[in-house]
């Protein structure tokens, strides 16, 4: 790109003339000369032994520093006024430029092959999100759909169809367990084993005794409606056999503070 401006070969081919070339030559002289007075004039400067080596370097850089303000005020001259000698040192300088310049070049082709490589594989990740975020877009659809398509109703009506079935497995439940009750736990008033006599005296009182099932039916009762307080009352329609034989067993425990007060026991 900068070689099709400044041909390098013409610029090495070009060649000083003899005026410009002795002048340049001078100049170079007198530089040199200038140089070696003014490193002659340092060495004279320096002392043969320092008795305080930081003193004498915080000298120094002071004295640097004070050169360094005292150039920095100077105005540049002209490396020489032959327009010759200018035009050979501004071809050097733009032959260092371009080369500089080729080198940034290769550096910046260099990394947009790298961003071009990193831009393919951006682009080929985000192809495969993309396609993965459409079929999800699109199963969520088709759920969407097959939800819309269940009926209410139909769920209404599932969910009451459950529920009548469980009341009548509980109510067969409860029936079995009455018929077992009755055949195995009769009521109290129609216990045989009592004489007649005694039968005759407690007659009036057993008409109040409720059975075993009545008993078991309020327990279960009790906790369902109220679980917070699921305690039963013992009253005097409570037949004291029937209650110690639900608490020996397990069925029912007492109250921790009232003796007169049972629950059905809580079975995991």
């Amino acid at each position: 790109m900068f070689e099709a401006e400044v041909n390098p070969k013409d610029l090495a081919a070009a060649e000083l003339s003899e005026a410009a070339w002795s002048e340049l030559m001078d100049r170079c002289e007198d530089q040199f000369a200038q140089l070696e007075k003014l490193q002659n004039e340092i060495i004279l400067s320096e002392p043969d032994c320092c008795e305080n080596p930081t003193e004498q370097s915080v000298n120094r850089l002071m004295a640097t520093e004070a050169e360094l303000k005292q150039w920095l005020t100077v105005e540049p001259k002209l490396l020489a006024e032959n327009s010759e000698i200018l035009l050979q040192a501004g071809k050097e300088e733009m032959l260092k430029l371009c080369s500089e310049l080729e080198m940034v070049v290769s550096c910046y082709e260099a990394k947009r092959e790298n961003l071009r490589e990193t831009k393919e594989l951006e682009q080929k990740w985000l192809e495969e999100k993309t396609q993965a975020l459409m079929a999800a877009t699109e199963h969520v659809e088709r759920l969407k759909t097959e939800n819309e398509n269940i009926s209410d109703l139909g769920v209404l009506q599932d969910t009451k169809a459950k529920i009548q079935k469980m009341k009548q497995y509980q109510e067969r439940l409860m029936a079995c367990l009455g018929d077992v009750l009755e055949k195995h736990v009769p009521h109290p008033q129609n216990d045989p084993s009592t004489n007649k006599k005694k039968k005759n005296v407690s007659q009036e009182f057993d008409e109040d005794l409720i059975s075993l099932n009545e008993i078991l039916e309020l327990l279960m009762n009790k906790v369902l409606n109220t679980p917070h307080d699921p305690y039963v009352t013992i009253d005097n329609t409570f037949w004291p056999a029937y209650t110690e034989m639900l608490l020996r067993y397990g069925i029912a425990v007492r109250h921790q503070e009232n003796n007169f007060k049972i629950r059905l026991e809580t079975f995991c």
